[in-house]
């Protein structure tokens, strides 16, 4: 008698921690403040939109703003002479075809990217520009002072995690420049140097994430990111191949899908106050899977592209 009491207080229990993680799952505010973030953005451009012009330029940047994206996606590096710029990769090759770092090259001497560079997230096509110079982030900050920016930073460099630091703070963009980084050790680095601005969930935090969702304990458990930015996993092997040998394999990719892509998850993020952004989406197919989703932002290569589908499809108000 006593071990059936035992089981049944136990099931007693499960049920109810159950039904309070449902209740609190679908109304969060009722443990948690809700985030207020000074930008709301359904559009990004992701390196400024690599699609249409080549990728990290001015030219890329400003064209991504005069087509109407509200959000500017970026990297950070380090120059040999400690200039902060803006490029994906560390290594010179693939972009400009010269195997050299950035941070043995000064400045002025960083070479011309290509004249024409293949777009990452959609093999097989290229962008073109006019303009193929490497830029400061101090002047994307001078050009678009009320442009809202995710900034990667891409080294686990002290020195780059200041100097991006002293640059959002001279130009007073705490509020609308987001801290990224995959790696939770930079981002500590980051946050420790600048804890105004907000920031993404790393791979470590995302993985725990869900971790909480599917235990249950998410509702429970307060969150200091702002933002989550998450591939968009059918892209996968289809726009985007990527190097990691395990994304190659259909199963993993589908299990990805399976268990990331939740709405119950986003929208329980989005009444917390985060935003939900999926990546990188070059097609219209991908652009309304991700809505359908219910996301709060799509980042793409191709600005134009997504302006135009946003114009055709527009998404609900935001709930503030």
């Amino acid at each position: 008698m006593d071990a059936l009491s035992g089981i049944l207080l136990l099931c007693l229990a499960v049920g109810v921690y159950v039904v309070c993680s449902l209740y609190l799952l679908r109304n969060p505010l009722i443990l948690h403040k809700r985030k207020r973030l000074e930008f709301y953005c359904r559009h990004i451009s992701h390196r400024g939109g690599s699609g249409e012009k080549i990728e990290s330029t001015m030219e890329a940047f400003t064209h991504a703003v005069s087509v109407g994206t509200e959000m500017l996606e970026m990297d950070c590096h380090l120059t040999l002479d400690g200039c902060v710029v803006i490029s994906h990769d560390s290594n010179l090759l693939r972009q400009t075809g010269r195997d050299q770092t950035i941070s043995s090259l000064r400045f002025q001497d960083l070479p011309l990217y290509k004249e024409r560079l293949e777009v990452t997230f959609n093999v097989g096509h290229y962008s073109t520009g006019k303009d193929r110079k490497f830029v400061l982030l101090e002047d994307v900050f001078k050009n678009f002072p009320n442009m809202p920016m995710s900034l990667e930073v891409k080294e686990n460099n002290d020195l780059l995690i200041r100097k991006v630091s002293s640059l959002v703070r001279q130009y007073r963009r705490e509020a609308i420049t987001v801290w990224a980084s995959e790696e939770s050790d930079v981002m500590e680095k980051c946050n420790r140097q600048n804890p105004s601005m907000p920031y993404m969930f790393t791979l470590r935090r995302g993985a725990l994430l869900l971790l909480l969702f599917y235990t249950g304990l998410l509702p429970f458990v307060p969150l200091g990111e702002s933002l989550l930015f998450f591939y968009l996993p059918r892209i996968i092997n289809r726009t985007y191949i990527p190097e990691e040998a395990i994304l190659k394999k259909r199963f993993v990719v589908y299990l990805l899908q399976k268990l990331t892509m939740r709405k119950s998850l986003f929208e329980h993020l989005i009444k917390r106050g985060l935003q939900v952004q999926l990546f990188v989406c070059n097609e219209e197919s991908d652009m309304e899977a991700a809505f359908a989703l219910g996301v709060t932002g799509v980042m793409t290569d191709y600005p134009t592209l997504l302006t135009n589908y946003i114009n055709r499809h527009p998404p609900p108000p935001p709930v503030y």
